[in-house]
C-alpha cells in the first residue's frame, strides 16, 4: 500500500474556531474560549486514494477527524490474511484507541481522496480533563464506532452475497444524497463483504443489467434504493 509522509500530506494548520463542520465533529461542544486551551497545533492533511494514514501497531499519538472522504480500517492477522473491519466517512473519528492504547489496532487507508484534521492525543486528554462536554463527545464517538462495527458484522458479513452488496450500496448512498454513492475497488469490496473479487464483480454486473444501479462514470453510481432494499432483506 502507498504511504506518504506527513510533510507531503500536510496542507496547513486547522482553524477549529471557523471550521464549517465543527458542530458535527469531536469539538462540537467546545466554546470559543476553549480553543485558547489548545497549545499544540491541529494539522489539516489530505491523503490521495490508496494511501495509508497510519499502520497497525504504529505508536498511537493522534486521533483524526474526517472532513471529507472515506477511510477503511484493516486488521492484519498473524497468518498474513487481512480483513476490512469498518468504513469511516465525514465527521467520523479515526484512531480513537489512541486515547487508551499505546498503538493503533488497525491500518487506516484512504479509499477516496480524504481530508482529515490530525489532533495530538495529548491535546484531547488535556481538554477532556477540563471540559465534560468533550468527554461526552468521546463517549458518543465510542458508541457510534461500536454500532458501526456491529452493523459491519451483521449486515455486510452475513446473508446471501447479493444482499451484502445491496446493503453496502444503501449504506454508502445514505451518507451521500440518498441515491448516489462513490464506490471503491472490487478487491476492497470483497475484503469488506467477505466475498471473492469475482463474486462482487459478477453481482455488480447483474445489478447494472437489472437497472438497479447505473454507473455514469467509473465507481460513481446512481442507485435504485427501493429495489436495493428488497434485495437487502
Amino acid at each position: 500500500m502507498k504511504r506518504v509522509s506527513h510533510s507531503e500530506a500536510w496542507i496547513g494548520i486547522a482553524d477549529c474556531r471557523h471550521c464549517a463542520i465543527r458542530k458535527s465533529v469531536l469539538f462540537a461542544g467546545l466554546e470559543e474560549a476553549d480553543f485558547d486551551l489548545i497549545h499544540r497545533p491541529i494539522d489539516q492533511l489530505v491523503y490521495p486514494p490508496g494511501v495509508d494514514i497510519y499502520n497497525q501497531d504504529e505508536p498511537a499519538t493522534s486521533i483524526l477527524t474526517i472532513r471529507t472522504g472515506l477511510v477503511k480500517l484493516t486488521q492484519f492477522l498473524p497468518d498474513g490474511n487481512q480483513r476490512i473491519v469498518r468504513l469511516l466517512c465525514t465527521t467520523d473519528v479515526v484512531g480513537l484507541e489512541a486515547m487508551v492504547a499505546p498503538r493503533y489496532e488497525h491500518t487506516a487507508t484512504a479509499l477516496h481522496a480524504t481530508q482529515v484534521c490530525r489532533i495530538p492525543v495529548e491535546t484531547v486528554r488535556e481538554l477532556s480533563r477540563n471540559q465534560p462536554c468533550l468527554c461526552e463527545g468521546l463517549m458518543d464517538r465510542w458508541h457510534r464506532a461500536l454500532n458501526d462495527a456491529d452493523r459491519c458484522i451483521t449486515e455486510f458479513c452475513t446473508g446471501p452475497a447479493r444482499s451484502r452488496v445491496a446493503r453496502l450500496l444503501i449504506w454508502l448512498s445514505e451518507r451521500n444524497d440518498g441515491e448516489r454513492c462513490e464506490l471503491f475497488g472490487r478487491e476492497d469490496l470483497g475484503a469488506l463483504l467477505g466475498l471473492t473479487t469475482e463474486t462482487v464483480s459478477r453481482i455488480m454486473a447483474e445489478l447494472k443489467r437489472q437497472r438497479f444501479i447505473e454507473e455514469p462514470k467509473p465507481n460513481h453510481l446512481w442507485c435504485d434504493i427501493a429495489n436495493l432494499r428488497r434485495l437487502a432483506l
